[in-house]
């Protein structure tokens, strides 16, 4: 049985403890539970967290865990040098520590960071990086593992981390089974943005979250402007004009930008060939979607692929 200590301390978030149900559910679908779930603080007893619940906890002592976890605040506040020496001491005795948000503050002044790749909430990674020089900051990453430490980005996306651990201990098979009993896609790649171009573009009327829906569903058609604007129910001239006032964005931009996205997931998650990843992506050949991979992430698609087996292989 490994165990598993999450940090608490005043002022933590309770979504910050999303994690933990990854762990709790794999012990609940397991005969023998793999987990030992420990809530842990510096001086043990209730601990209040910023939106009022309170939490039992232990205190901490020198004993040793498998897995730590240093959760985070909703916004990162200077914290105990007690919390700091903890985690500084634990790296000695803990096989992996793992920070979810802006716990990636935590472990950066414990020193664990230095030199490392790390990912935190985009809206706090310039800030990461400006107080924390040596660590190398990734904003736009879902999670990121270097070595024995574990980084992830808000706090929803503690739960791909989460996954990605059990992955990492158990297998592909019961980290999936997890991922459905929680109802959330198996799990995101730690490679993936932190964005959603759908989300982004956040279109005001119906029509034109339509048309998109169609476009998103349908990314291996052509996707002119008369097709969306069909699918949207508007003429192409008010189509267009309707678009760029809502998305701020031409349609062909905007296009383009969910291509790319379903691109860089196919690329990172599957073994298609480039050439089946443009045509399923609806890019018309290989290079085309090699410009526009440069144009989106400054690094051509079988570089984001290389990188995401790496990390794979650096988790197991």
């Amino acid at each position: 049985m490994r165990d598993i200590a999450f940090v608490v301390y005043p002022g933590y978030s309770v979504m910050a403890l999303a994690v933990a149900t990854a762990f709790e559910v794999a012990n609940a679908m397991a005969v023998d539970p793999p987990y030992a779930l420990h809530f842990i603080s510096e001086g043990g007893g209730r601990v209040r967290t910023s939106a009022g619940m309170a939490i039992d906890t232990e205190a901490w002592t020198g004993r040793p865990f498998d897995t730590l976890v240093a959760g985070g605040a909703t916004v990162p506040e200077p914290t105990t040098p007690g919390l700091i020496a903890f985690i500084r001491d634990s790296a000695a005795r803990t096989r992996r520590i793992a920070a979810v948000c802006t716990g990636a503050f935590l472990l950066a002044d414990a020193g664990l960071l230095n030199g490392r790749h790390a990912t935190t909430h985009w809206l706090y990674a310039r800030e990461l990086q400006k107080q924390f020089p040596g660590v190398m900051v990734d904003q736009d990453r879902i999670f990121i593992n270097d070595g024995p430490v574990w980084t992830s980005a808000g706090m929803t996306a503690g739960i791909d981390l989460g996954l990605a651990l059990i992955e990492a201990d158990l297998g592909p098979e019961i980290a999936k089974s997890v991922a459905r009993k929680l109802v959330v896609y198996h799990r995101r790649g730690g490679g993936q943005s932190q964005f959603s171009a759908l989300l982004e573009l956040s279109p005001k009327s119906d029509r034109i979250q339509t048309a998109l829906t169609y476009a998103r569903e349908n990314l291996h058609k052509p996707l002119t402007v008369p097709d969306l604007a069909e699918a949207a129910h508007l003429s192409p001239r008010q189509f267009s004009r309707a678009f760029l006032a809502e998305t701020g964005q031409s349609p062909a931009k905007a296009i383009e930008g969910l291509r790319v996205e379903m691109a860089r997931t196919m690329m990172e998650q599957s073994r298609h060939s480039i050439d089946i990843v443009a045509q399923q992506t609806g890019f018309s050949d290989r290079d085309h979607l090699r410009r526009a991979f440069l144009r989106a992430f400054g690094q051509p698609p079988q570089a984001l692929r290389r990188n995401a087996r790496v990390e794979t292989q650096a988790g197991r």
